[in-house]
C-alpha cells in the first residue's frame, strides 16, 4: 500500500476531481489524504477521505473583497491579478504549511493541483515523486499564443516565488511548478485543444467525476419527459455575481415553456418570484446533483467552468457558454471550436439573445452530434480509473 497526498487550493472546481481520483485510489487499498483549507474543502470531502486542514484560512470578507476587485478585470489584467493577489500568496502559505504536513504524513507521492504551486515546490525540494493535477486544460491549450508577454511574466513570477522561498536561482530556473516532469493528469480530452502534440507524461483522462459528498435531495418526479430539459449553472463563485444573467436565462426559458423546462442553480431570493409563478416550468435550487442529472438534460447553459463542460460533454450534452474570466474564455472557445455549443456574452446577454442561443443548440443537430462524438472520446479516456492507474505507477 502506498501513501498519496493530494494538495488542493480552496476552489470548488479544483477539489471535486481530486476527491474523485483519491476515492478511486482508496478503493484500491492505497492510503490517501487531502490537504487544504477546511472552510472550502471540507464540505466537499466525503467522510471516507481524510482531510488534513491547513491554517491560514482566507476569511469570507477577504474572499468577497478579492472577488469584488477582480470583477471588472478581463484579459491580461485578470490573469495578473489571479497570480499576484491569490495564487502566489496561496503558494507561499501552502509551501510553509504543506511542508509541515509532509514531515508528519510522509507521502510516497504528492498530487499537486496545478494551482497549488507551493505543494509542488515542496515535493521538488524534498525529492518526493509528484504529479500535477490539471483540473482545467487551459494551461495546455497554448493560452499565451497572443499574450506572450503574459506567459513570460507568469514564468518569471514563478521563478521569483521559488527564490523567495529559499530555492537556489539555478534550481528555480529548471522545470515549471505547473507541470510535473513525471506526470501531469489533465481533466479533458486532446481534441478539445488547439495543441496537437503533448509530451508522453501528459495524460488526458477526460472527466474526473467520481466519489463525492452525498448530493442534496432532488425532486426527480418534477422532470417532464415530454419536454426538453435545460440546466443553468454558473458555478459556486460566479453565481453570486451572476444575478442579472440568471434572471435573463430564466426569463428566456420560461418563454420557451411549451417545449422546455428549466432547472436553474441559484441562491435563494432573486428568482423566487418567477419560480412561484410557473412551478411546472422552472425549478430553482441552491445545489443540484449535477453529475446524476446529466442524463436527463438536453442542453446546459454555464460559465464554461472546466468541470461542468467535461461533465456535459462526457454525457454528450451540448452547451451554451458564457465565460466570465480566468480560464473560462479558453474553455468556452474549446466548446465552440469543437462544434458542441455556442458562446454568448456574459455581461450583455438578454432574454432574447439567450433564447436564440438555447433554441439553436436544442434544434440544430450539429451541436448534439459534436457533443456525442466527444462523449465517445471522454469515455475512452478512462476518467478517475485511468488517473489512478497513472498515479499508481509513481508509487515505490
Amino acid at each position: 500500500m502506498g501513501r498519496v497526498l493530494f494538495a488542493v487550493p480552496p476552489l470548488t472546481g479544483h477539489v471535486n476531481p481530486a476527491v474523485g481520483i483519491a476515492g478511486e485510489l482508496a478503493a484500491r487499498g492505497q492510503e490517501v489524504a487531502l490537504v487544504g483549507h477546511a472552510s472550502v474543502v471540507g464540505p466537499l470531502v466525503p467522510p471516507s477521505i481524510p482531510l488534513i486542514a491547513l491554517p491560514g484560512e482566507i476569511s469570507a470578507d477577504q474572499r468577497a473583497e478579492l472577488e469584488e476587485r477582480s470583477r471588472p478585470l478581463r484579459g491580461p489584467a485578470s490573469l495578473k491579478f489571479l497570480w499576484e493577489e491569490f495564487l502566489l500568496p496561496l503558494g507561499a502559505s501552502m509551501a510553509r504549511d504543506v511542508g509541515a504536513v509532509v514531515e508528519r504524513w510522509r507521502p510516497d507521492v504528492i498530487v499537486a493541483d496545478q494551482q497549488a504551486v507551493g505543494a509542488a515546490m515542496i515535493a521538488r525540494r524534498r525529492g518526493i515523486r509528484w504529479a500535477t493535477l490539471a483540473t482545467t486544460s487551459a494551461e495546455l491549450d497554448d493560452p499565451y499564443a497572443v499574450l506572450a508577454g503574459v506567459g513570460n511574466w507568469v514564468s518569471e513570477r514563478l521563478r521569483d516565488f521559488q527564490v523567495a522561498n529559499g530555492v537556489p536561482a539555478e534550481e528555480a530556473a529548471r522545470g515549471d511548478l505547473r507541470f510535473s516532469e513525471d506526470l501531469t493528469v489533465v481533466c479533458s480530452v486532446p481534441s478539445l485543444l488547439r495543441t496537437a502534440s503533448h509530451p508522453s507524461h501528459h495524460v488526458f483522462v477526460g472527466c474526473a467525476a467520481g466519489l463525492r459528498r452525498s448530493a442534496p435531495e432532488f425532486p426527480w418526479e418534477w422532470l417532464d419527459r415530454d419536454r426538453r430539459t435545460v440546466l443553468v449553472s454558473l458555478g459556486t463563485v460566479t453565481r453570486e455575481a451572476g444575478g442579472r444573467f440568471l434572471r435573463a436565462a430564466a426569463e428566456a426559458l420560461v418563454g420557451m415553456s411549451d417545449r422546455v423546462q428549466a432547472v436553474i442553480v441559484a441562491p435563494p431570493g432573486p428568482l423566487d418570484d418567477l419560480a412561484g409563478q410557473v412551478p411546472d416550468d422552472l425549478l430553482v435550487r441552491s445545489f443540484v446533483p449535477q453529475v446524476d442529472l446529466m442524463d436527463e438534460l438536453d442542453a446546459i447553459v454555464c460559465h464554461a467552468g472546466n468541470n461542468t463542460v467535461c461533465e456535459a460533454l462526457s454525457r454528450g450534452v451540448p452547451l451554451v457558454v458564457a465565460p466570465v474570466r480566468d480560464d473560462q474564455p479558453i474553455i468556452g472557445e474549446q466548446v465552440v471550436r469543437a462544434g458542441a455549443g455556442l458562446r454568448v456574452r456574459f455581461g450583455r446577454s438578454t432574454p432574447a439573445t439567450l433564447a436564440t442561443a438555447i433554441g439553436t443548440v436544442l434544434d440544430e443537430p450539429s451541436h448534439r452530434v459534436a457533443a456525442r462524438r466527444l462523449r465517445d472520446e471522454f469515455s475512452a479516456a478512462g476518467g478517475v480509473v485511468a488517473a489512478a492507474d497513472h498515479i499508481e505507477k509513481l508509487l515505490p
